[in-house]
């Protein structure tokens, strides 16, 4: 038997199965249980939203034997209306059948009494696509059809229907579901499917789709094809090119610090990997709200994409001015991304101006230094003792006095020295002793510590993988092995700063685990360039000798970029869908014939 979406086998069968609508839901059952139906409705609103969905559950309850207004799913015309082959309930795609020849002949049959049910229902979907002249030719119809008939029309474009049109339907519009309620059908079906998963791969789930329940099923069903019968966060980030949630905070960190290198290479990173900048600008925007509301409420209740211990830290890490200004900017940055020739240059420009703010705040705050001048200080007018013989108050003498004082220079203050000054008292500078340095690491590494220093190669000779031995690598992989192994991951960091092992042990912390077999490891790195050292033969090597150390058997360690990795899950995808996936037990790989 053919294999049925979740979307299609998951589909409402009740008014009390639909996701969110609640308004609509209410409002119809009403006019059911009083007999007040009318002739013609439009249900307008974005994709998924149950719009086709909610038609034919309205159908159900108009013709179901148990009377109008129940929906029993048992007699035949409930049946056959679920299964799309009730002679009464008529469903036309407006997109292939808009002319005006396909309206006449609606018109014609819309006389004909119901051959099984009590009502004729006509769902006419995307019925914007329908012509002017079709639109014309069936107004008279929708105006006033014969009692038996009731139309509903479907679009997610009202603006462009008639508005003779929508003069004569009642309007019902439809809103994008909410997130608690799309949670809540996702988590319903994980649980009937019996699918492990975790509440953060849901939730990236339900920011992809929009308020669309037909689009989160959907790629809910896309994920469960790539990662099987587990869902969980990683899968989802891997498949749709997103960045995780750790990502994101320590880029708003980088951001905070003034770190450009780290920030630069962090947005490098989200482009190489497929992020869509516009959607990762939405995210930040989120977090930054989560981290406000934290700052100024204290409320861990009010949080909607950070738990409670990522909102402290980062509140902690970012104040408030900080947090108000990433605000704007990012604000700012959505409604320029409409116009931007090139969406990652405005975004790294928005990004530089925010790690840039406080060294212009710096710049303009720093005092103008003047030049020191010299204190000038008049001499004191000498008392002079005239000689008797010398005559007094003549004009002569008054003259030569004031030539006098004209040639007199200013005479130069030196400041006096403290007479009695106090020296300085300096601490003693402590005495180093000699330490040994001491590996801080754990002992699974080596019996013996090498004496010679693991130096990564820069140039040599390169391993090559080609696709058809990736997706037999990505068939034979252990999805256990590999979470094993990333969880250990944190335990080379007590290499890094080892005097033979950092270098090497450097080159592996900046990858991480993409593939775990029993006896292939693949890693995946950020950059490129990355990528290319860990595949020179001799850093394989190396590398791959850390690696067997750490799961106690001989490995062979190849290594992908960031952009490769999510080509291949594309791939993978892809041949899973038509069945052209190798079966894992005809896989066969020789280390040695790898080597």
């Amino acid at each position: 038997m053919a294999y049925k979406a979740l979307y299609r086998t998951y589909r409402p069968q009740t008014f009390e199965e639909v996701a969110g609508q609640k308004h609509i839901v209410k409002t119809l059952r009403n006019a059911l249980e009083t007999n007040k139906i009318a002739h013609a409705y439009l249900f307008c609103g974005p994709r998924g939203t149950g719009k086709t969905t909610m038609a034919k559950l309205f159908a159900k309850a108009l013709n179901c034997q148990e009377g109008i207004g129940h929906i029993c799913n048992k007699c035949s015309d409930c049946v056959e209306i679920t299964n799309g082959s009730h002679p009464d309930v008529i469903e036309i795609d407006a997109a292939s059948n808009n002319g005006v020849e396909q309206v006449r002949d609606l018109i014609d049959k819309v006389n004909y009494l119901p051959i099984e049910g009590k009502y004729k229902v006509y769902i006419i979907d995307e019925v914007h696509m329908m012509t002017t002249n079709a639109f014309n030719a069936l107004l008279k119809t929708i105006e006033e059809p014969p009692a038996h008939v009731v139309f509903i029309l479907a679009t997610t474009e009202p603006h462009n229907i008639l508005p003779t049109i929508l003069s004569r339907c009642q309007r019902y519009d439809f809103t994008k579901v909410s997130d608690a309620d799309i949670e809540e059908r996702i988590v319903e079906i994980l649980e009937k499917e019996q699918i492990q998963y975790d509440k953060d791969a849901v939730r990236a789930i339900i920011a992809l789709a929009d308020g669309g329940v037909r689009d989160a099923l959907s790629i809910l069903d896309q994920v469960l094809a790539y990662s099987g019968n587990t869902l969980n966060v990683e899968d989802v980030y891997s498949l749709f090119g997103l960045a995780s949630k750790e990502d994101k905070i320590s880029f708003l960190k980088f951001i905070a610090n003034g770190d450009v290198t780290r920030a630069l290479a962090r947005i490098n990173a989200f482009a190489e990997g497929g992020v869509d900048l516009k959607r990762l600008t939405a995210e930040l925007l989120e977090i930054l709200k989560d981290v406000l509301i934290l700052k100024k409420t204290k409320q861990e209740d009010e949080l909607t994409c950070l738990n409670e211990e990522e909102a402290e830290d980062l509140s902690n890490a970012l104040t408030m001015k900080q947090v108000n200004e990433m605000i704007g900017a990012f604000l700012r940055a959505q409604i320029d991304f409409k116009t931007a020739p090139n969406v990652k240059t405005m975004f790294d420009i928005v990004v530089l101006k925010l790690c840039t703010s406080d060294d212009e705040v710096k710049e303009e705050a720093k005092p103008q230094v003047k030049p020191i001048q010299k204190p000038v200080v008049k001499e004191e007018a000498k008392v002079e003792v005239l000689d008797e013989k010398q005559p007094q108050n003549t004009v002569e003498n008054e003259k030569q006095v004031v030539e006098e004082k004209q040639v007199e220079k200013p005479v130069e203050v030196v400041p006096e020295t403290p007479k009695e000054t106090k020296p300085i008292e300096t601490q003693p500078e402590p005495v180093k002793e000699d330490v040994k340095e001491t590996s801080a690491a754990p002992d699974w590494l080596f019996d013996e510590e090498p004496k010679e220093k693991a130096v990564v190669e820069t140039d040599g000779e390169h391993y090559e993988f080609d696709d058809e031995l990736m997706i037999k690598l990505m068939v034979t992989g252990d999805k256990e092995l590999r979470k094993s192994l990333s969880a250990r991951w944190k335990e080379l960091d007590a290499y890094l700063g080892h005097p033979t092992l950092g270098d090497i042990v450097a080159l592996i912390k900046d990858g991480k685990v993409f593939i775990a077999t029993k006896d292939v490891i693949v890693l995946e790195y950020d950059f490129e360039k990355l990528s290319q050292k860990a595949n020179i033969k001799e850093n394989s090597k190396k590398i791959a000798e850390i690696l067997g150390k750490m799961v106690g058997h001989e490995v062979f360690v190849y290594s992908v970029s960031r952009s490769e990795s999510v080509r291949l899950i594309t791939s993978y995808h892809n041949l899973r869908q038509i069945s052209q996936l190798p079966k894992a037990s005809d896989v066969k790989i020789n280390i040695e014939e790898l080597k």
